[in-house]
């Protein structure tokens, strides 16, 4: 029997509902590395660990049912529009971005088992920063699921106030290191923190990306300080111009 239209967009929206349960264990993952943080809590801090098995088997899954979806497609020459395409290698996209974001999860629930029995006291302007995290993961994973570019755009703006957290945070610690009011281990500790959630912030924005681009057909790029969007054959046309002015 004949690959259709409708066996592409059903096997599509497999793929999609697997990737919208994908984004909800990554935040989990996010929110309990981060409490175990917070807290020098070992235990919690394993549970995360334990939780990205999980996300690492299904983004292996979901690669592999793209490529054996995007093969079967080209071999049957399914017809079909860009649409339901563009959606298959975004979604191969975000999955990568998704287990990446679950990394650095990972990387603070290690960080919080090396802390494990003695809780710092971290400023406050921490607890903002990383709150700020999972709302723009929140954001994400909604825009990706929802297919809407007004939000993605949201999140793209959202990437900046992260860095001006981290370097309020850092100059913060720096002074208080040097005035002798908090440990250099402290500050590293923090540093490692900032770090990881300006990390998470960046694929985030290349989610967004992705959504938008799903959506809309159109491509953003970060240039100068802001967000940029052109449609891809402008982008085609910039790029080449680029590349004879090099010449």
């Amino acid at each position: 029997m004949p690959f259709s239209t409708e066996d592409l967009n059903a096997q599509g929206e497999a793929l999609r509902g697997m990737l919208a349960e994908q984004g909800s264990r990554l935040r989990k993952i996010v929110s309990t590395s981060l409490d175990a943080f917070f807290t020098a809590d070992a235990a919690k801090a394993r549970v995360a660990i334990e939780l990205d098995d999980a996300i690492d088997e299904t983004d292996v899954e979901i690669e592999r049912r793209a490529v054996a979806l995007l093969t079967r497609v080209a071999n049957e020459a399914t017809p079909c529009n860009d649409r339901p395409l563009r959606g298959l290698l975004t979604l191969v996209k975000v999955n990568n971005e998704y287990e990446r974001i679950a990394d650095c999860g990972v990387d603070i629930a290690q960080r919080a088992i090396e802390l494990s029995g003695s809780p710092a006291a971290f400023p406050p302007t921490s607890r903002v920063m990383t709150n700020s995290v999972l709302g723009i993961l929140r954001d994400t994973t909604k825009a990706y699921d929802k297919q809407d570019a007004t939000l993605a755009r949201l999140v793209l703006q959202s990437e900046s106030m992260v860095l001006t957290f981290k370097a309020e945070i850092m100059r913060t610690a720096e002074r208080a290191v040097a005035n002798g009011d908090m440990p250099v281990d402290l500050a590293f500790d923090l540093h490692e923190l900032a770090g990881q959630c300006v990390l998470m912030a960046d694929h985030a924005t290349n989610v967004a990306e992705q959504v938008i681009w799903e959506t809309t057909g159109v491509i953003v790029r970060h240039r100068a300080g802001e967000w940029v969007e052109q449609s891809a054959r402008e982008e085609v046309k910039k790029d080449e111009a680029e590349r004879n002015g090099d010449k």
